[in-house]
């Protein structure tokens, strides 16, 4: 498998492509990162240096790209948070030359815009680009419950409502959802899930609760999902093995105390996942 990933890359810690790519090399997969900044550290920090890089700069990587005449080995195109309104043009772009050259190929979009507990913190007319544009021309997404909300104007709470918001979703264009950070008001205390719907149904995974922020879970856990998802076909199978492998990376590093992902420390999570969470069908 081949993934073309458009995304961020840090030089310290782990987010965008400084997340995803290791992981997915790690399972076997072969990565093409095309980076769309190139910072010393994530934002979160309040200070980071170095570029953002031009949407043109970004186009003609992927140009280049093209001109070794690899598009149609490209399975997936995958993309993550959108600095500017300019790279989401260059990510449709990519997505339509890719899928021309490899009709086979699909579109994976996380949909950074923000959580329950920020709010929304990305430029304002980002989430407006993602739910218009860049959304309907994906065939994979995986927002969290928050970003669900917005993208479809719906309040997902129960699992009810966050099944009806994953339609309203599915919707717009893409077939198969994950949704992360579910919180359910009925749902044990202490508690987190997942969620994915596609055409064939509905399931759930439910972990305990791990007390700590980690930027860049999001990032591995788009990645891992799409690839797993792409090689099998089986939601719930990509569902269990995502959610074991970024449960304990996240495990981890909280043990650790670390504030930046141990991605490398928990490698063998990725390629053998301990499966220690049962996958339930909600429908």
């Amino acid at each position: 498998m081949k993934i073309l990933s458009i995304q961020s890359a840090v030089a310290y810690g782990h987010v965008g492509n400084s997340a995803a790519v290791f992981p997915l090399q790690r399972i076997g997969v072969e990565v093409l990162p095309v980076y769309t900044v190139n910072f010393s550290n994530h934002t979160g920090y309040g200070a980071w240096r170095g570029p953002l890089i031009s949407p043109d700069d970004v186009r003609d990587v992927i140009t280049g790209i093209e001109e070794r005449g690899v598009l149609g080995e490209i399975d997936v195109v995958l993309s993550g948070y959108q600095g500017g309104e300019g790279i989401a043009d260059v990510i449709l772009d990519a997505v339509a030359r890719v899928k021309s050259a490899n009709p086979a190929a699909i579109y994976a979009c996380d949909p950074v815009m923000g959580n329950a507990k920020s709010g929304c913190f990305v430029a304002p007319a980002i989430p407006i680009l993602l739910r218009e544009r860049v959304v309907p021309a994906a065939d994979i997404i995986t927002p969290n419950q928050f970003e669900l909300g917005f993208l479809t104007q719906t309040e997902p709470g129960d699992l009810a409502s966050t099944l009806a918001s994953a339609d309203a979703a599915r919707a717009m264009g893409p077939r198969t959802v994950l949704v992360t950070s579910v919180e359910r008001p009925d749902a044990p205390e202490g508690t987190i899930e997942m969620l994915a719907v596609t055409d064939d149904g509905a399931w759930i995974v439910q972990t305990p609760r791990i007390p700590m922020k980690a930027n860049g879970s999001g990032d591995v856990t788009a990645a891992l999902f799409t690839a797993h998802y792409r090689a099998s076909g089986d939601a719930a199978d990509a569902l269990a093995k995502t959610v074991s492998s970024v449960y304990d990376l996240l495990q981890t590093t909280f043990d650790a105390g670390a504030r930046e992902l141990q991605l490398v420390e928990a490698q063998e999570f990725y390629a053998h996942p301990r499966l220690q969470f049962p996958v339930t069908q909600v429908r």
